[in-house]
């Protein structure tokens, strides 16, 4: 159920817009239009009647009704105000309500049915409106009920979360896996300049003994020669 009203949003704006290029003049008239969200009819169902109903206010002249239905992520117009085949308005539009009615009904036209009621005469962009859709369904010969699409949408859920867990598990190892890498390298490069600075200090050290070295070996004093006066003397 959860993609076909989704389906509903998006075909309300679409028709909407269809339906405000329709008008040329400039008024206050506002239409706003009601429809049963479901119906579900059984199989061996050969005629049905999707009903809407609205109200008007501030327009002028007679309405228009236009039929849609939205099927295998396709829209068609249905009555524009013309119906195609099998397809049928039934009461008067004075009344503020009218049926579409399905001929020949088949499983095929299980699909969203979306009413519309334009003025012609006004572009006011709520002179031209549509409902909210009804989804209608028609069940098989196997008479499935909406109760067995219900282990359909749980599973879908379940689904969901799932994938949900799987990504958001795959995200945190692969951030921890980053912060590995930045947290090994920032340690390899403590312990180089660790090495680094032990060798500078071993480094100085031995320079410094070397210097010692060199003044002990090149400031002795030096021997005093002997006197040759005393030599002489003697």
């Amino acid at each position: 159920m959860a993609p076909f009203n989704k389906c509903k949003v998006v075909l309300v704006l679409e028709f909407n817009w269809i339906l405000y290029c329709v008008g040329h003049a400039v008024d206050t008239c506002k239409v706003t239009i009601s429809q049963h969200p479901f119906k579900e009819v059984d199989h061996s169902v050969n005629t049905v009647n999707i009903t809407c109903s609205f109200s008007v206010s501030g327009c002028k002249g007679s309405p228009q009704m236009l039929w849609f239905r939205y099927r295998d992520f396709t829209h068609e117009a249905l009555c524009t105000p013309e119906c195609i085949e099998k397809f049928e308005v039934i009461g008067s539009l004075s009344d503020n309500s009218a049926l579409l009615r399905i001929n020949k009904l088949t499983v095929n036209d299980s699909a969203i049915y979306i009413c519309g009621i334009a003025f012609s005469n006004s572009n006011s962009h709520t002179s031209k409106q549509t409902g909210g859709g009804t989804i209608l369904v028609k069940r098989g010969s196997e008479k499935y009920s909406t109760e067995e699409y219900i282990p359909m949408i749980v599973l879908s859920s379940l689904l969901f979360l799932y994938s949900t867990t799987i990504f958001a598990i795959f995200i945190f190892y692969k951030s921890k896996s980053k912060l590995v890498k930045k947290t090994r390298k920032g340690d390899e490069k403590g312990e180089h300049h660790k090495n680094m600075s032990g060798q500078t200090v071993c480094r100085a050290i031995v320079q410094e003994l070397y210097k010692k070295r060199y003044a002990q070996d090149h400031h002795q004093p030096e021997c005093l020669e002997p006197d040759d006066t005393i030599y002489q003397n003697r």
